[in-house]
């Protein structure tokens, strides 16, 4: 399939670890050119994380896929020198060091508009770049707390805790893709040839913002009604019943029967006629206040059929409801299977002979089916001569004088 909306845009990453990477690995899924650049020799730190074999992580396979890779000391003089050269030639600028840093190595804003009036800079940071915390390093563990995020994950009566991936992160990577991406239809759009001011093609992104973003009305119901939000573990505030249930198996399912229409038939299927017929629970509201008595209720049927048997009879019923998926599962799934969802590529695990290992799809489909990812994450400077000799000319032994150095 050769769907690739974003053909002829070529992006700069600077970025490491998994923010900025991720807005890279969007661009660069739905055609983007991304030129990664890492630091000669170590590279990016991902490369290193969760390293159970070789000489680079699946992590690192998997967000930096779709990818170019060069090696750059941005350090020294020649390297931003190259990099430079690339803005030009370049459409957007993709970055998550601390603010101040780009300023520092002098690649700052006006620096790089200056090499290109039309660049699209886009910057992520713990807090943004302006605000009197903007200074602060920030990792997405701390943007999960300070956004909100944190204090309700896990056991009211336990401390918070955190998902088992860096969720915080792949948020703020997915609006720095959006971002960028409306700066581009932005200056597809303008009526002449005048530049867009370069305060409108920098794509501010803090990672506490976009966890604060997709926090609902955690807010609003502080400020409209004193609300203070607690942990609840399997359950989500005052919705109801909706949880995870413990099969005979010994496995859990989820089961959302909240809303109302469904809720009739799902008591029906549950052979609970009477929880149907309570006026008690014939709003979200009643339901949230009997919520331990709903859950018992359903338990108890649940307990009393295996995982297989259960989301049978529930989705005849049409009551949403799923498995709770290993990996394993995942692999194994038709549906996954059906939408292109796991493919396969040969990498380097540390054995003797490359393994034929699946990675994630390429979301959201275009044409049924996840689009191919082209390459998964290169290996260190792959593509550095590729690029230096294609894109700006330079000679073997210019690179070579360049690496050298």
């Amino acid at each position: 399939m050769s769907i690739r909306p974003l053909d002829g845009v070529r992006v700069l990453e600077l970025g490491n670890y998994i923010a900025a990477p991720t807005a890279g690995r969007i661009l660069g899924d739905f055609g983007a050119e991304v030129i990664k650049v890492e630091r000669p020799k170590a590279g990016d730190e991902l490369r290193n994380w969760r390293l159970y074999g070789g000489d680079t992580s699946m992590l690192y396979r998997t967000v930096n896929r779709n990818k170019k890779s060069i090696t750059l000391d941005l350090r020294s003089e020649a390297g931003r020198a190259v990099v430079l050269d690339l803005v030009r030639r370049c459409d957007v600028l993709l970055e998550n060091f601390r603010p101040g840093m780009l300023e520092k190595w002098g690649l700052g804003p006006e620096v790089l508009n200056a090499a290109n009036p039309d660049l699209v800079i886009t910057r992520i940071s713990g807090y943004g770049q302006t605000g009197p915390h903007a200074s602060r390093p920030g990792f997405a563990a701390v943007a999960e707390a300070v956004g909100g995020l944190r204090e309700l994950m896990g056991e009211p009566d336990r401390p918070p805790v955190r998902t088992g991936v860096s969720i915080g992160d792949s948020i703020a990577g997915v609006y720095a893709a959006f971002g960028t991406v409306m700066a581009l239809f932005q200056r597809e759009r303008k009526p002449d040839e005048t530049p867009i001011p370069l305060r409108e093609r920098v794509i501010d992104v803090a990672l506490n913002e976009t966890i604060l973003s997709v926090m609902e009305s955690l807010v609003p119901d502080y400020l409209a009604y004193g609300i203070k939000r607690e942990r609840t573990g399997g359950l989500v505030e005052g919705i109801a019943p909706s949880n995870a249930y413990p099969c005979s198996d010994g496995v859990s399912i989820i089961i959302g029967g909240n809303g109302d229409a469904i809720f009739q038939r799902y008591m029906q299927v549950i052979d609970r006629p009477d929880l149907a017929a309570d006026p008690e629970l014939h709003d979200n509201a009643g339901r949230w206040r009997n919520h331990d008595r709903l859950d018992a209720a359903i338990t108890e049927w649940t307990s009393r059929h295996t995982r297989a048997e259960a989301l049978k009879i529930l989705e005849a019923a049409g009551i949403p409801c799923g498995p709770i998926y290993t990996a394993a599962d995942i692999v194994a799934d038709e549906q996954y299977k059906a939408r292109n969802m796991i493919q396969q590529f040969s990498v380097d695990v540390g054995a003797a002979e490359p393994k034929s290992v699946g990675f994630p799809g390429i979301v959201p489909v275009i044409g049924e089916q996840s689009l191919p990812i082209r390459n998964v994450g290169p290996d260190l400077g792959e593509h550095t001569h590729e690029v230096l000799s294609g894109l700006l000319g330079m000679s073997d032994s210019e690179i070579d004088a360049l690496e050298a150095k």
